[in-house]
């Protein structure tokens, strides 16, 4: 895969993937949105309805959430962020994707990240931290703690679906430390 030399290419030639079965149920290939020259680079889960059908990440309630958040702390989704998921196709019903369906993607994430070159990943939930750094610790255990692999700063935070089930915004619960965790991706951000 490292034969494409821009990250229009590489988009291009992934909505022409059918290396999963998730291939066979989607609408569109979800492949991201942002700028190709940001710093952060975000990995969320996988497509839901509503991505699956304008073909972009995080458009939906979630999305809606993860932009609220990183505009708490003054961080630009679309300017300051490039988004994608672990996977890049919508599991039916929604369903956590499983480990195959993520292997037949992590080729695609890699020359993303390869491309865009990040400075810090957001993992947004526990099945992009596992999926993509292969740690199963509970996302309540490892949210909020850098992680450092090959120069790149990871930081795992809650999924914003959690955040929409659980919204209340006082000090200890979901939503407010998930703004103390995005207060220090932003702390990092300014300090490149």
């Amino acid at each position: 895969m490292d034969k494409f030399l821009d990250i229009k290419e590489i988009h291009s030639a992934c909505r022409k993937c059918y290396k999963c079965e998730l291939s066979k149920t989607r609408n569109n290939v979800v492949v991201a949105k942002g700028n190709p020259s940001a710093k952060i680079f975000i990995i969320g889960e996988a497509p839901g309805e509503k991505e699956d059908l304008t073909g972009f990440p995080f458009v939906g309630r979630a999305g809606k959430m993860l932009d609220a958040v990183l505009d708490s702390v003054k961080i630009n989704p679309l300017e300051d962020c490039y988004i994608t998921n672990i996977v890049k196709c919508r599991p039916p019903e929604n369903r956590r994707p499983s480990s195959s369906e993520i292997g037949s993607c992590t080729a695609w994430l890699n020359i993303q990240i390869k491309n865009i070159n990040p400075s810090i990943v957001i993992l947004a939930g526990s099945t992009a931290v596992e999926g993509y750094l292969g740690i199963k610790d509970p996302i309540t255990k490892i949210r909020g703690s850098w992680i450092e692999r090959d120069g790149i700063k990871y930081m795992p935070i809650f999924h914003p679906a959690y955040l929409l089930r659980n919204p209340s915004k006082e000090v200890g619960k979901p939503k407010w430390l998930t703004w103390q965790d995005l207060k220090k991706v932003k702390k990092e951000l300014d300090s490149i």
